[in-house]
């Protein structure tokens, strides 16, 4: 009784081999996806009615996906394509048995296919652009015995060089899934996967340096250059290095200098991306009774993180809280480059449990969701070596120590977060089952407590909160006939503040405190979404148009805040930025086959989105607000459409498609964007009979961005205002710089694959 999209098996299979499912949905209605490289090692941007993936809800076999911390999404991480059967998008809100604490917009769930019933397995392997190269290889063990237990292994590899660079990510996955069933109903699986990956950190790219040098910005490297030696720089290019010191691999983009401060901070291998992460979880079913059912998932995430970057700092000049210090690295001092991982660890276990009881036309479902999460987060400082490298990409190695015998950070805490919701649904049939009638209750009561080593916080070391929310919602739909159906729905969602917004870290500075502030008074964002919308499901053609409502109250965001009139002073924290209303429609038509085995699909969304509220810039002696309360949302393409032309024969098969988005705004104020783009992409293959022990071997080739279309994908770094403002009260805002993504060119990839 809501707008729901899916991608069957059939769509997946034909797409790149190892496509994130960000990338895998990108043509449903809504979503608005970027990547910044073909083969989605990277991982991919997303927003869906405009709002952005920690605001959207992502589950794999009935677990969460978001970050517990900050609720964002790595999609690179989550599941190998080949073992994916569907990717369903509710594009409205979260379902009452959704087991998440952020999702205000929809849910995106995602199915593996089962073990075989017969043993085999499939294997492909692809080669492609950027020497792009992939194996995956699965092995089924069909019936165990005289049972119905089974199961699959699988595993792949991946390895890519990132444009315009010597960086090359690489990827080592696994997974297995074990189901057995019995009797009228019952089942047990379990589902686990393993992601070891290596990736570096995407260069972001403001507006000015955009235009001036396009993909090149952020991406050619130089080699170390001795002083006084005669280098050559990307282009070819020479220059003498005058600074006195060896220069480490340093970036390039057009504006290069030899000064004494571009030291290096910007080479690749200072800004790795290394992340392990395992999920376990088992959504298990059980025939109580002959009316009565018992699911069961419960689950368990690990992770463990390191985004780099890299700093010239001085030793001689540094501070423990508020207290002036000296550190040194291996028992040296001074200036140096000093590799600075962002690591992060956590343990996550959890459970949903959920009973239904159905009596004649009702059915009725009570259920809990539990979960009880650690989360450490550190960030050390250690050395680079001659080649530029870091000692060690975990931070592992020899650390800056202080003076006073502590390890120097600029973050260290851990957080707990006790999540218990309740929820009850019920659902009455009527009319001989042509009018169905939903209504539920969920109750989530989040615990979060956090402790923060650094010393003299604004907060203290221990930091509690608690998080109590009532969520009801409503649905019905009815039934016209086999074919028309029309439904509507209504729905309370909320997003509770990240991690972030409980610690003080950063530099501390003398008057200021540290560069970034705690809110503890920061409130959930809520959503109140409604839905109406008409269904067609014809023996040839379905489609469906929805119109859709949203108001929002207290939306999260992270902003500067200016501490004097003249904003020489300032910090960054999390504020609640008051509302926003978004109305729009989507719409979507595909079909069976229906003349010369062609499939075409088109799907369409309008939005409108409001900002409710003035925002606030500056405090203290310099607040003032801007006049931001009736812009456009930003980072929400106002028009959106996709367009699909699948051909498939049984043996020659193939597609071209094409995505609109029109453009997004940056900055609060709407005074900068991001152009509307087109992007295209065909595929093309053809299945062979089966030969010897191959079944159904095929070949294909994926084109991405057939024109090569050099364009912004996705907002990274929002800003309030790109230009100075005059604010409510006459103050001047000063300007903050949007910084953005660039999308992936063209590449082309061919694959080999086959069952057995």
């Amino acid at each position: 009784a809501k707008s729901v999209s899916a991608v069957s098996r059939d769509f997946i299979e034909k797409q790149v081999p190892g496509a994130d499912p960000m990338q895998l949905i990108s043509l449903l209605p809504g979503a608005n996806v970027s990547s910044t490289d073909p083969a989605g090692l990277s991982g991919s941007s997303m927003s869906m009615r405009g709002l952005d993936s920690s605001q959207i809800g992502f589950t794999l076999e009935g677990f969460p996906i978001n970050d517990i911390g900050n609720f964002a999404v790595y999609s690179q991480e989550i599941v190998d394509s080949e073992n994916l059967r569907t990717v369903r998008v509710a594009q409205g809100s979260a379902d009452l048995d959704s087991p998440h604490i952020s999702a205000t917009g929809g849910v995106v769930d995602m199915y593996m296919i089962d073990p075989k019933m017969k043993a085999g397995g499939a294997f492909d392997v692809s080669y492609g652009s950027y020497d792009y190269t992939r194996g995956f290889l699965r092995l089924d063990t069909g019936k165990i015995g005289h049972t119905n237990l089974r199961a699959y292994f699988s595993g792949s590899y991946a390895t890519e060089g990132v444009n315009n660079s010597d960086a090359t990510q690489r990827k080592l996955h696994a997974e297995t899934k074990i189901v057995n069933d019995w009797g009228d109903g019952n089942r047990v699986s379990l589902a686990i996967v393993g992601n070891r990956l290596y990736n570096y950190l995407t260069p972001s790219v403001n507006k000015a340096s955009w235009n001036a040098y396009g993909r090149g910005v952020g991406n050619r490297y130089v080699a170390p250059c001795s002083n006084n030696a005669t280098c050559t720089r990307a282009d070819g290019t020479t220059y003498k290095n005058t600074t006195g010191a060896t220069i480490s691999n340093t970036v390039w983009n057009s504006s290069y200098n030899t000064s004494a401060s571009d030291k290096g901070v910007s080479y690749y291998q200072l800004h790795q991306n290394p992340f392990t992460n395992i999920y376990v979880s088992g959504p298990s079913t059980f025939k109580l009774a002959d009316h009565l059912v018992l699911t069961e998932t419960p689950y368990f995430w690990y992770g463990e993180g390191s985004g780099g970057s890299a700093y010239s700092t001085n030793l001689n000049s540094l501070s423990y809280g508020t207290t002036k210090v000296t550190g040194s690295i291996n028992g040296q001092s001074g200036t140096r480059t000093l590799y600075n991982p962002s690591i992060t660890k956590t343990y996550r276990p959890g459970a949903t449990t959920k009973l239904t009881l159905t009596t004649g036309a009702n059915r009725l479902m009570v259920g809990y969701w539990f979960e009880y999460s650690k989360q450490s987060q550190q960030g050390p400082y250690t050395g680079v070596g001659e080649d530029g490298n870091p000692w060690d990409i975990w931070g592992s190695a020899e650390n800056v120590v202080l003076s006073n015998g502590q390890t120097y950070q600029y973050r260290n805490t851990l957080t707990q977060t006790r999540v218990h919701t309740m929820f009850i649904g019920d659902t009455l049939s009527l009319l001989n089952n042509k009018l169905t009638i939903d209504a539920g209750f969920k109750y989530a009561i989040v615990l979060r407590t956090g402790t923060n080593m650094l010393p003299n916080t604004s907060t203290g070391r221990n930091i509690s909160q608690t998080y109590k929310e009532p969520l009801p919602t409503f649905a019905a739909r009815y039934q016209i006939n086999p074919e028309n159906q029309i439904f509507v729905s209504a729905a309370t969602n909320f997003r509770m503040p990240t991690n972030y917004a409980l610690y003080d870290s950063g530099a501390y500075y003398a008057g200021s405190g540290y560069s970034t502030h705690a809110n503890t008074n920061q409130k959930p964002e809520i959503s109140i979404s409604e839905e109406v919308g008409y269904r067609y499901t014809g023996p040839t053609i379905m489609g469906s148009l929805t119109y859709f409502h949203y108001d929002f109250t207290n939306r999260l965001m992270s902003t500067s805040q200016c501490m004097d009139s003249a904003c020489t002073n300032y910090y960054s924290t999390n504020i609640n930025a008051g509302g926003q209303t978004t109305n729009g429609v989507d719409a979507e038509i595909g079909t069976r086959p229906i003349f010369y085995h062609l499939r075409p699909y088109v799907s369409f969304e309008y939005v409108d989105a409001r900002l409710g509220s003035n925002l606030q810039a500056g405090s203290g002696t310099g607040i003032d607000y801007l006049r931001t309360k009736g812009k456009f949302a930003p980072e929400t393409p106002k028009f959106q459409a996709a367009f699909n032309l699948d051909y498939d024969d049984g043996h020659l098969f193939g597609a071209y498609n094409l995505k609109y988005v029109a453009k997004q705004y940056s900055t609060f104020m709407n005074d900068q964007s991001i152009p509307g783009y087109v992007v295209m992409n065909v595929n093309v293959g053809y299945r062979f009979k089966t030969i010897g022990f191959l079944q159904s071997p095929n070949i294909k080739l994926n084109f991405s961005n057939i024109t090569d279309k050099a364009y912004l994908g996705f907002v990274k770094g929002l800003q309030t205002n790109a230009k100075p403002t005059v604010g409510i009260f006459g103050k001047t805002v000063s300007a903050s710089v949007p910084t953005y993504a660039i999308a992936a060119p063209f590449s082309a990839i061919a694959s080999v694959s086959a069952g057995f």
